[in-house]
């Protein structure tokens, strides 16, 4: 067992309310849907490979969280955690996942040929481009309760597996344990390499045990095809390269994962999937699709505006620093995922940022972008929301009286008395 609180005959010595844990403080997903009379139902239950109630809830327990920040808090330890605990989770799931119903199936769509545009992201901002998932292998428990074995069996199969890509997908396999300095060197210059968790998030799920045992990281010859190993999920898939060719590493991706996916069946193993939720990850956060993806993007004056964030999260983003000082002004802006999306949806709706503008530092431009992503997305949830759509247009307005600078003042011409057409 991964956590010290978990050898359930030991805790069973005392009442559910002396075990419940103290939830006043905290800001997350599990803290909101558990209950004390919910935790002395499922306090006793495990999963068939032992994880309990308290390894799932563990995470959000030692991590109260940020009064302006709601995270999960909580994980899986193998597949039939979902089932087992699905009282808790199903909540979590529906709150974490606008509304996603217990009783709703999950819709895939990895066909590269149904996307549309994407391929002009404008190079004078989008600096690079990537697109990425997790997928577990269905048989094994997941990396918070994994034992030492399951590991080194899910790296061996994952290089087996990848060792037989061909073409473009052709690359070669680094363990973490047997890197060398100047091999180590060079995935830190491209960015590729994964490093031992240090986030208590993470630290809490248990992420780190036997750091840096079995863990690894696969990628192509030309450096724009990626698996990690063993990190936060068995694998993570992720197609990347430089520019703003959405649409070309969706369809590097596609390619790399059907063959990955086949090539694991080939040896008889499957990914964790059902109907409901997608696919099977870690975190309740990365269900379904499972996908992000995002675009560093070089913003030196829309990412001072006051607006900003709001823009951003009506558009569905999350704004990322890139950690150096020197490039303070470049952002990671990656697409929020949904259980309920396909991931030709996600991406269709994600460039709005940029397909909608020919400049990402034009405020009307980014306004309008929101306003349209606004509506769509309702739209998409099968409604016709047109309260959301008037206050995605308030969020224009109120542009258009906080320019970014005077140089901008010209994108607001003749706009005061502009009405924003219907929805379609």
């Amino acid at each position: 067992m991964p956590f010290g609180n978990s050898h359930n005959q030991v805790k069973m010595r005392f009442s559910s309310d002396e075990e419940f844990p103290d939830l006043r403080a905290h800001n997350n997903h599990m803290a909101k849907v558990l209950t004390p009379d919910m935790y002395a139902r499922l306090r006793d239950k495990e999963t068939p490979s032992g994880f309990t109630l308290d390894d799932v809830i563990q995470t959000g327990v030692d991590n109260p969280g940020h009064p302006f920040i709601m995270t999960v808090g909580c994980v899986a330890g193998d597949e039939e955690t979902y089932e087992v605990f699905k009282d808790l989770l199903d909540p979590v799931i529906e709150d974490r996942h606008g509304g996603y119903k217990p009783t709703d199936k999950h819709k895939t769509d990895l066909n590269p040929e149904n996307l549309q545009g994407g391929d002009d992201l404008d190079p004078n901002y989008v600096l690079s481009s990537r697109v990425r998932t997790g997928r577990s292998i269905r048989g094994f428990c997941l990396p918070p309760h994994c034992s030492r074995g399951e590991r080194r069996a899910i790296e061996q199969l994952s290089i087996q597996a990848l060792d037989s890509l061909e073409g473009d997908l052709k690359g070669k396999y680094y363990a973490l344990k047997n890197m060398t300095d100047e091999e180590q060197q060079q995935l830190i210059d491209d960015h590729f390499l994964f490093d031992k968790p240090v986030s208590p998030l993470l630290l809490s799920s248990g992420m780190a045990r036997d750091w840096p045992d079995g863990r690894g990281i696969w990628h192509n010859d030309n450096k724009t095809f990626l698996v990690w190993v063993n990190e936060e999920d068995h694998l993570r898939v992720i197609s990347m390269q430089k520019g703003g060719n959405m649409r070309e590493v969706f369809n590097r991706f596609c390619t790399g994962l059907t063959k990955i996916e086949e090539l694991f069946k080939e040896q008889g193993h499957e990914f964790m999937w059902n109907e409901h939720l997608g696919y099977v990850l870690t975190c309740p956060s990365n269900l379904g699709t499972g996908l992000r993806a995002g675009v560093h993007v070089k913003l030196p004056n829309l990412s001072k505006h006051e607006k900003f964030g709001e823009v951003l999260k009506r558009l569905r983003l999350q704004k990322r620093g890139t950690g150096m000082r020197r490039m303070r002004h470049l952002h990671a802006a990656a697409w929020l995922r949904l259980i309920h999306s396909s991931s030709v949806f996600l991406l269709q709706g994600g460039w709005t940022l940029q397909l909608w503008g020919e400049s990402l530092t034009s405020p009307m431009q980014i306004a309008w972008a929101s306003l349209r992503w606004s509506w769509s997305r309702w739209w998409w949830m099968g409604s016709t929301c047109w309260s959301a759509w008037r206050s995605a247009w308030r969020l224009v307005r109120a542009l258009m009286t906080s320019c970014l600078n005077r140089s901008e003042l010209s994108c607001w011409n003749n706009t005061s008395t502009f009405t924003p057409p219907p929805p379609h």
